[in-house]
């Protein structure tokens, strides 16, 4: 599952220190951003949630370690001075389809990731599937694949 998106997401984001590298790093953060609004929808730290996006960082984007940790850092960040979901979703209407399904069902393991799914939660995805044009059935089907791998 995850081979099949980091080769889509590679198709998408090229290689570091080429033309595109300021707009793959942009929407490598948005990304990594959209996973920081779940986990903060609920207003509760868990390590659980960290541990997950760690994990759904360094396996979507195909990132190193120490690269998601970095990403995660500027995330959280842009994450509390962002006003809207917009601010991150509009960078990602480009993905293909199967690379929003994805990010959906991230956002999902993260929000399932403590055990506990807060409503803020569920409406925090409900709105980013709803931006970047992932319809209803998919964003079920995602929450239903989050779920088993929960």
């Amino acid at each position: 599952m995850f081979a099949v998106l980091r080769s889509l997401f590679r198709e998408l984001l090229p290689e570091e220190g080429g033309a595109g590298a300021a707009e793959t790093r942009s929407i490598q953060l948005a990304i990594a951003s959209l996973l920081c609004e779940v986990s903060r929808a609920d207003n509760h730290y868990d390590v659980r949630e960290e541990t997950a996006k760690i994990h759904l960082i360094r396996h979507l984007l195909t990132v190193d370690e120490n690269t998601a940790q970095q990403l995660l850092a500027q995330a959280r960040r842009k994450s509390e001075e962002a006003v809207s979901l917009f601010d991150f979703t509009n960078k990602l209407r480009t993905l293909s389809h199967p690379q929003r399904f994805e990010l959906i069902k991230a956002m999902w393991q993260v929000a399932y990731a403590d055990g506990v799914l807060d409503p803020q939660e569920e409406a925090i995805i409900r709105q980013v599937s709803d931006l970047i044009y992932l319809d209803h059935p998919e964003f079920i089907r995602a929450k239903l694949a989050a779920q088993e791998n929960s």
